[in-house]
């Protein structure tokens, strides 16, 4: 069982275990996988999560044939080297390079750390998601993406299925019948009660989709080699000496392993979640030229907070894991090919000038001008003095991040069907989350569908006799429960156990 305690006088007092059982689990994720790959929850039932997040393997365009495994991006970019995504819309298309699904779900809720002075975390670009379940909440609504008006009409899309009324009453103990169909309602009609409720164990379920193997497999050569069960060759060893070395790349792309809270080795993600602005050009081959997106400034709570500007032009460091099979590169994508974005990094500051990235010289003769040059980096990178032969070392290790190496590698010591060496590593789970939001009361957040026993206790001293306030089936977070006997004690302790 999973358990938060709070401690009330009324003060906090969190902390958690372990997940025992998990009642959910494969059903829920089973209905992630049918909502991200549900083209009819678009405007013109043309478009799903995984047009942008294909779940197949993109071609490659040099070979004309699949990669070995999915990138989880827009197969179409990889393809012919659009920058982003067509929208459900004939006509409409984002702004910014779709970022791969792939690993996400490892990235920790947004938050300012305080100690490093930086933004970490979330999601998107500019990480205006704090979780995987509030992205996946935005692209459903986005007019340039699946387009749909408002959650009401989402929800009526689901109720069209069966197989999805069925789910979500077994898991969520919703009823999609007895909601009114609202279809195409405008998001300024006020939907049913029961719409939020339903939108977000959609969404929930598609972040739980994302939480699984499916998109974390650890199945790469460096994996592998990690686990000293493979070599790297010299062009890779190299550029794996390069990359934690004079390149200086493991600063934001973390590339050694970690240790959980259990002692077992954890593999690195090659990301610290942080925002940087590493001076890309303007890409002018965007639709519509728009302006360059301010990235993490661009936000009004953040530009609120930091009316200085000294956040404009920060974009979120991705993982790059699976970089090699992803093209295009950069927010947006103005980069298409890997040795491009290594010369990039290497040569920024002393190639020389050029007017547009559409100029034959883009990388040869040049780079332009930062889109936006405030807050950039240029104490990192931009002058590496990396010969060529470095670069192209730099470019095989990358190489190595490759996922299912097994099926693709023809290593004797990784034949296929080898299991990730990290295949035990804990994908990460909803929290549970209890807070004290009043005299005597107490408002539970966790996995929609799940139940949960409240329970107190006056004292902490062992034996700890936990008693029951409330149990209940999470059917909205920020579920609040009133305890109208804390007079009876100068302080008492609560916590959720989540049950099985």
């Amino acid at each position: 069982m999973r358990t938060r305690n709070v401690f009330l006088s009324v003060i906090v007092l969190a902390g958690s275990l372990a997940l025992a059982g998990n009642a959910l689990g494969d059903d829920e994720q089973s209905l992630g996988n049918l909502l991200f790959t549900d083209p009819n929850l678009s405007l013109n039932r043309n478009q799903s999560c995984s047009t942008c997040h294909s779940l197949a393997p993109a071609t490659n365009a040099a070979t004309q044939l699949p990669f070995g495994t999915p990138g989880f991006v827009d197969p179409l970019n990889v393809f012919d080297g659009t920058p982003v995504s067509a929208g459900s819309t004939a006509g409409d298309f984002g702004s910014l390079n779709a970022p791969s699904a792939g690993y996400a779900a490892f990235s920790p809720d947004f938050f300012w750390d305080p100690i490093a002075y930086v933004y970490t975390g979330g999601e998107f670009w500019n990480g205006r998601a704090t979780n995987l379940e509030a992205q996946a909440a935005v692209p459903l609504l986005n007019p340039v993406e699946m387009g749909m008006p408002s959650q009401w009409a989402v929800v009526t899309r689901l109720k069209e299925n069966t197989n999805y009324v069925r789910l979500f009453q077994q898991i969520y103990g919703l009823d999609l019948n007895a909601i009114p169909a609202g279809n195409l309602a405008p998001g300024h009609i006020p939907p049913p009660g029961a719409v939020p409720a339903v939108y977000a164990a959609a969404t929930q379920a598609i972040a739980e989709f994302e939480r699984s193997p499916v998109f974390n497999q650890f199945t790469s050569k460096y994996d592998f080699w990690l686990a000293g069960m493979t070599a790297l060759n010299s062009n890779e060893l190299s550029g794996y000496n390069l990359f934690n070395g004079k390149a200086n790349c493991f600063d934001c792309h973390l590339s050694f392993t970690g240790v959980d809270s259990a002692g077992n080795p954890t593999p690195p993600l090659f990301t610290d979640f942080t925002y940087a602005n590493v001076g890309l050009p303007r890409n002018w081959n965007i639709p519509g030229t728009p302006a360059p997106d301010p990235g993490l400034g661009g936000r009004r709570d953040i530009a609120a907070a930091w009316p200085d500007g000294s956040q404009l032009g920060l974009h979120k460091t991705m993982s790059l894991r699976n970089i090699a099979i992803t093209p295009p590169y950069g927010h947006n994508g103005v980069f298409s090919t890997l040795e491009q974005v290594v010369h990039f990094y290497n040569t920024r500051d002393t190639l020389g000038p050029l007017d547009a990235n559409t100029n034959a010289g883009f990388g040869i003769t040049g780079w332009p001008a930062p889109e936006i040059s405030s807050n950039m980096n240029i104490a990192e990178f931009g002058n590496l003095r990396l010969t060529a032969a470095e670069e192209a070392q730099i470019v095989a290790f990358l190489e190595t991040l490759t996922d299912n190496y097994p099926a693709t590698g023809g290593d004797t010591n990784v034949p296929p069907g080898t299991p990730s060496p990290f295949a035990n590593t804990p994908l990460p789970t909803i929290p549970v989350k209890l807070s004290a939001t009043g005299p005597g009361t107490v408002t539970l957040w966790g996995r929609l569908g799940k139940s949960y026993q409240i329970q107190f206790v006056n004292s902490l001293v062992v034996p700890r006799l936990w008693q029951t306030l409330a149990t209940v089936r999470l059917g909205t977070n920020g579920f609040t429960v009133v305890d109208t006997n804390t007079i009876s004690s100068s302080s008492r302790f609560y916590r959720a156990v989540e049950l099985p």
